[in-house]
């Protein structure tokens, strides 16, 4: 079955009818018309465009030293003195 693209009320493509299937998931579109449309078309590019903003905040955060202060903190919480693991400066005994 064909879904056609839903954008405020009509159907992208101008079809009409009461039993046509329609979404506003540009995923699930499966009509040719509907998806050559300047209005599916601009909806797809908002989308990368939000996607590619997230991956991009994602990225900002850098969590590549997150596990050496959680190694630190492991050592520190067992008994005795620990030596840090090569690659930590001068591998002082915690």
């Amino acid at each position: 079955m064909v879904t056609h693209f839903k954008v405020s009320g009509h159907l992208a493509c101008g079809h009409k009818g009461s039993n046509l299937t329609s979404t506003s998931e540009l995923t699930r579109v499966k009509c040719r018309s509907c998806r050559n449309t300047d209005a599916f078309k601009d909806a797809r590019k908002a989308e990368r465009n939000a996607a590619r903003r997230a991956a991009r905040k994602a990225k900002v955060t850098h969590t590549a030293n997150d596990w050496r202060a959680a190694w630190v903190q492991r050592l520190t919480a067992m008994a005795g003195l620990q030596r840090l693991p090569r690659g930590f400066t001068g591998q002082p005994f915690v």
